[in-house]
């Protein structure tokens, strides 16, 4: 109990600072979120008043401009004509005014657009109007009289003599009426505290108790109401309604050009709804906070604990990894010299199938030989018999043949001992095009036995690729000898070579055999599709040849084509530049 008490303490104590800080984030975010409250509804406010003080103001300039008219003087003369009724009652219908009227020094009404009852309760306002002074002021709310706004302006005389007055008079609850969409209370007491516009209709006719804050209806009981002061603003805790909030901003604006002032009611909820939110999430993220704190903190103890096991087993496992690596950098010594000896197998392979393949062309090639040699005896046997009738010109022609067949059998025997030789890994720039050139030659005999067309398409003058000049000779006669194996048993016999340039150099090879059986098999070792005991290889060909362009960073592919197989190389493009 004694050891657990630390950790008690410490949760109360962090209890206690999580309940102070989120407090203050509640405090601080309400009096900003009332400060901003405070901004919407003075904006509110302003725009309400203005509103308000520029649809009144229109009646005033009607009622002044009015007063100067012809008719209206006219009126005061004592001519009352029908043509003048009409011009009041269109200035009334055009301007929503709800009477336009004229009356004369005695304060008897002279026309007027309706019935002119209204300038009974304008009197004041009427008689300002007649000492020369603009009048304005409200009407009566009783008796079924609609509450109004009036403007009285003064009729003068050329000699600016009051004739009499013009008077203007609007229905307020039309002026609200556009407003009761608005979201915040708003109300404008008159100079004696009763409300006569807002855009909460049951506000309308209250007064401001004297002396005192809120407002009372005329008539019945007093609703609930208090008012404190919070963070520099007045605050309203009413009773009103289900339209008005239960707790309020309160701000309020003079308006002396209409003599009322104005006052708005913003609603509090949100603010307190949104400092209550931030002091939750607060209050929130330092109990995480504490919490993983306090797990952390556990789980310290728990790994100090395991600590001093973990370093007794530490110190056994070390002594059996070095052991464990001992073992294991002999045995990478072992791999090693095992890959190396791997290597020297593979390049032994590739040289066996080298000379495999030459055993396999030497029946071609020694038909291909000869056929010179015997060519070089006749032309020889007969320049002799020239040379002994003295036909020296004859005798040159058969000795130019006999070094034109000494050539060829020179490039035979060069392509031969090229195919033959053992080439180094090393990758120079290659004229793909005499090499393929060479592997056709080495193959021509082949050909020609069995009646294959060749369709060889390649680009004018050199092709040059990255690689070894005897060892892509021994991938193309390699694939070449294939394809005249697979068209042995075949009627139609046709070889398609084709060589395409660009980012890299393609060659396609293909043949109208019967295709192969299993593609994905065709470059693994020892697989063959020739016929068993027909001694014409050991399925190790196409596995060399894809090792032999692999080295060279190029790619072997297989598949059936339209007509047989169809074997792809491709291999990295060199300058012509790099070649020389």
């Amino acid at each position: 109990m004694i050891a657990k008490m630390p950790r008690i303490v410490f949760v109360v104590l962090y209890l206690l600072a999580v309940a102070g800080v989120s407090l203050g984030v509640w405090r601080v975010a309400t009096q900003v979120g009332l400060g901003q409250l405070a901004a919407r509804a003075q904006a509110d406010l302003a725009l309400s008043s203005d509103r308000l003080t520029g649809q009144l103001q229109r009646y005033r300039d009607l009622a002044v401009n009015m007063a100067d008219h012809p008719q209206v003087t006219r009126v005061l003369a004592g001519a009352v004509q029908p043509e003048d009724v009409a011009l009041l009652r269109r200035v009334a219908d055009r301007t929503a005014a709800q009477d336009v009227i004229v009356v004369d020094l005695t304060g008897r009404v002279m026309a007027a657009a309706e019935d002119g009852t209204l300038a009974q309760g304008a009197r004041p306002f009427v008689q300002r109007a007649l000492n020369g002074a603009l009048g304005r002021g409200y009407g009566p709310a009783t008796g079924g009289v609609p509450r109004s706004y009036f403007y009285a302006a003064p009729v003068f005389d050329r000699q600016s003599r009051v004739l009499g007055a013009i008077v203007v008079a609007t229905d307020l609850s039309s002026v609200e009426y556009a407003w009761r969409s608005d979201t915040a209370a708003v109300f404008f007491r008159d100079a004696s505290g009763r409300v006569q516009v807002s855009n909460r209709s049951e506000l309308v006719g209250w007064r401001r108790p004297a002396g005192g804050l809120g407002l009372q209806p005329a008539e019945g009981p007093a609703p609930a109401f208090s008012a404190h002061v919070e963070a520099g603003f007045e605050i309203w805790r009413l009773g009103w309604g289900r339209y008005l909030p239960d707790e309020a901003l309160h701000l309020a604006r003079d308006l002396p050009v209409i003599g009322m002032t104005g006052e708005v009611l913003s609603d509090v909820a949100p603010v307190r709804r949104l400092a209550l939110s931030q002091a939750a999430a607060v209050a929130a993220l330092c109990l995480a906070l504490g919490a993983l704190l306090f797990l952390a903190t556990e789980r310290r103890r728990t790994l100090a604990r395991a600590n001093a096991q973990l370093e007794a087993r530490v110190a056994e496992r070390t002594r059996a990894l070095s052991e464990t690596n001992a073992a294991l950098r002999r045995e990478v010594t072992e791999r090693r010299q095992a890959q190396d000896a791997l290597a020297r197998a593979q390049d032994e392979l590739v040289q066996a199938s080298r000379l495999s393949a030459l055993g396999q062309l030497s029946a071609g090639i020694s038909h291909e030989l000869n056929q010179p040699l015997m060519a070089v005896q006749s032309f020889a046997e007969n320049g002799r018999a020239f040379l002994e009738r003295g036909q020296a010109e004859r005798a040159g022609e058969n000795l130019g043949r006999i070094s034109d067949m000494a050539h060829r059998m020179g490039r035979i025997i060069k392509n031969l001992r090229a195919f033959s030789k053992q080439e180094s890994v090393a990758q120079t720039q290659v004229d793909l095009t005499g090499v393929i050139a060479a592997a056709l030659e080495l193959t021509q005999a082949r050909r020609e036995t069995l009646g294959v067309t060749l369709d060889y398409s390649a680009p004018d003058g050199p092709v040059w690729v990255r690689g070894g000049e005897v060892r892509l000779g021994q991938v193309f006669v390699n694939l070449i000898t294939n394809a005249l194996d697979a068209m042995a048993e075949v009627e139609e016999r046709r070889l398609i070579l084709t060589v395409q340039t660009g980012a890299q150099v393609t060659v396609t090879l293909a043949d109208t055999g019967p295709g192969i059986a299993q593609a994905e098999r065709i470059f693994d070792p020892f697989y063959s599709t020739k016929e068993v005991g027909a001694a014409k290889g050991i399925g190790l060909g196409l596995s060399i040849s894809y090792a032999i362009v692999q080295s060279m960073g190029g790619e072997l592919r297989a598949r059936n084509g339209k007509t047989g197989a169809e074997f792809t190389v491709t291999l990295n493009a060199a300058t012509a530049e790099a070649a020389a």
